[in-house]
């Protein structure tokens, strides 16, 4: 009766062996599949493929990236293989003048890697001599194909801007001024607790942002109307992460 039980025994262990070899190995193969699917990116944009890429392809590859951003998919890059691929030159795709607020990380929103896109801040998206200068820089001298002008939703300074807020503080006013005419040219009630008012003015400020970059920089629109760059503008909603691009003042989706 011992021999028995004693044979049964270590029948039972022999398979439990076997059973935890087996799921040690399946586990193993997993892990290789997934190591093998998350495998991280080196490559960086070249001066080939920047020079190859028309306007119309880097806005798309920029939504794209948002897409992904928004669905948790992002690519995995290797940075430091990056960074080092990247020392001695860069050829962004895009130049993206967004606010400076900490909830649009741009490079995250449009799931871009190292070298990929020239980013300008600035509270407000407005623009300026030295901002303009920058973006020129952008797509005259570095090669990128596309301006983005970046508004947000619950933008921070354009809400200073509708409530006339005053910190005692020049510099304030000045930048606060330029968000004035895109305010007056929006109908209804002047206030920011209006989501909608709020919303159209945000959106309106990026349309004339735009318009102020075409009408005061010859070097951009010059190159816009030959067709080597794309000037577009585009809001960000902080409730869902996805990016509008607004055509025309009509704050419509874009096929893409």
């Amino acid at each position: 009766m011992n021999k028995i039980v004693f044979k049964l025994f270590i029948g039972i262990l022999f398979l439990s062996f076997i059973s935890c070899n087996q799921t040690n190995q399946k586990s193993k193969q997993a892990d290789e599949i997934k190591l093998t699917s998350t495998e991280l990116v080196k490559e960086v944009m070249t001066k080939q493929a920047q020079e190859n890429m028309t306007p119309d392809e880097a806005l798309k590859d920029l939504m794209k990236g948002n897409e992904r951003y928004v669905s948790g998919e992002l690519i995995n890059r290797d940075l430091p293989a990056q960074v080092e691929a990247t020392t001695n030159g860069q050829y962004p795709k895009a130049v993206v003048l967004a606010c400076i607020d900490s909830r649009v990380p741009v490079e995250y929103i449009f799931d871009q890697g190292i070298g990929d896109m020239f980013v300008v801040r600035v509270a407000g998206n407005i623009e300026d001599e030295e901002l303009l200068g920058s973006m020129e820089y952008g797509v005259g001298v570095a090669g990128s194909k596309l301006i983005m002008v970046l508004g947000h939703e619950n933008c921070g300074a354009v809400k200073s801007g509708i409530n006339q807020v005053d910190v005692g503080s020049e510099n304030v006013d000045a930048l606060l001024s330029h968000l004035e005419q895109a305010i007056q040219e929006v109908e209804g009630e002047r206030n920011a607790k209006n989501k909608k008012y709020f919303d159209d003015v945000v959106k309106n400020n990026v349309d004339q942002t735009v318009e102020d970059i075409r009408n005061k920089s010859a070097i951009i629109s010059g190159l816009e109307k030959e067709g080597k760059i794309k000037v577009v503008g585009a809001y960000y909603s902080l409730t869902d992460g996805k990016v509008t691009i607004l055509e025309n003042g009509s704050h419509s989706h874009p096929e893409h």
